[in-house]
């Protein structure tokens, strides 16, 4: 009899409150009536699960679709939602919600000239945990970029200590000018000290003389990878992959500064100050060096 009092006024008095009225539970009254319609309301953990999936939509959406279930979860706890990592991965699987598949990398640089080279100082030492300060490593690297113009070239320097894009320049051509663009705007925002070690690839545009010229201005030494050996240089790589995947591939640009425009969008906004690296712990590379003191 209560519960159908209670189901007779459900809509113009709320339920829980008749259920304590009439001393009767609200699990039980949802019980009962799940029975008599041939069917059980959804467990707590159900509803949790259904409730813990809607912000996962919204952090994988978010991230233009590009997040998998270790940065997924990683943005989630960062929010303060208590999640474990198994329980986001089971329900983005069950969801169909996936990191896209990235599409294959394209070598830009050259390395058949006549300029000398430099030894691969670095020795792939990439993890941010072997370097105590910024700018002690800096890694540089070229991409292409397509619009609707033709195609326009992307030289960036990073921080290795902190992954961060220091300084980056777009172009029509790969004269060297291209690469000398982006390193001068890392000097000039992070003025290194002397003993700085630069690594590059062997292409043409950073064994040229004015690059390394600049270079051995501020006494910086000068690593380059082996011939033909991308991994010598995966930092980089890995963030020209980022790039593409995130931004170039989502986009089509009509011309130089419309690339421009959304390209140092993604570079100073998005990727140095939002984007997550699982290198750093789960936290962008602004974050990281204001919270490791490197930004000093």
């Amino acid at each position: 009899m209560k519960y159908a009092c209670i189901a007779r006024h459900d809509g113009a008095y709320d339920v829980r409150l008749m259920c304590r009225l009439l001393g009767v539970s609200a699990s039980g009254f949802y019980a009962a009536e799940g029975a008599r319609h041939g069917r059980r309301r959804p467990s707590p953990r159900a509803q949790a699960n259904q409730r813990l999936l809607l912000a996962i939509r919204g952090v994988h959406t978010a991230s233009l679709h590009q997040y998998g279930a270790p940065l997924v979860h990683a943005e989630l706890r960062a929010q303060g939602v208590r999640c474990g990592h198994n329980r986001v991965a089971r329900l983005m699987r069950g969801a169909g919600l996936r990191a896209t598949a990235p599409r294959p990398f394209r070598v830009t640089t050259q390395s058949g000239h006549r300029q000398p080279v430099a030894a691969n100082v670095l020795g792939r030492r990439f993890a941010p945990t072997a370097y105590t300060e910024r700018d002690r490593v800096w890694v540089a690297d070229i991409t292409y970029v397509p619009t609707g113009e033709g195609w326009l070239y992307l030289a960036v320097v990073l921080d290795l200590a902190s992954r961060r894009v220091i300084g980056w320049a777009l172009g029509r051509t790969l004269e060297a000018k291209l690469a000398v663009s982006a390193l001068r705007m890392a000097i000039d925002q992070r003025k290194p000290a002397a003993g700085l070690v630069h690594h590059s690839d062997r292409g043409v545009q950073y064994a040229s003389t004015e690059y390394t010229g600049l270079l051995k201005q501020y006494q910086a030494k000068i690593s380059m990878s082996r011939r033909g050996n991308p991994y010598d240089n995966a930092a980089c790589e890995s963030f020209m992959k980022t790039l593409k995947n995130e931004e170039v591939y989502r986009n089509e640009y009509r011309d130089l500064p419309d690339a421009l425009a959304s390209i140092g969008e993604f570079i100073e906004r998005v990727y140095n100050q939002t984007r997550l690296h699982s290198a750093l712990g789960y936290v962008p590379p602004v974050e990281f060096e204001q919270n490791s003191g490197a930004d000093q």
